[in-house]
């Protein structure tokens, strides 16, 4: 079984991002981040940080990370 990495959410900068992947690993789900690189370079200005999860983890990372907002 292949799985594959899904978007569970954008934010503005690696602090955000990092703060809501710590949370995911801290309820049990892995979640990696995308594009913190080309944010940093640009400040947050064309490319947000994307937190991504297997999609079989996606409607828990979702309602955690709403339940926590």
């Amino acid at each position: 079984m292949v799985t594959d990495l899904v978007e569970a959410a954008r934010y503005n900068s690696r602090v955000e991002a990092d703060l809501a992947r710590l949370f995911l690993e801290s309820e049990g789900v892995e979640s990696v981040l995308f594009d913190t690189e080309i944010n940093h370079f640009y400040g947050g200005l064309f490319m947000p940080v994307r937190l991504m999860v297997l999609d079989e983890d996606l409607d828990r990372a979702q309602r955690l990370l709403e339940s926590s907002a």
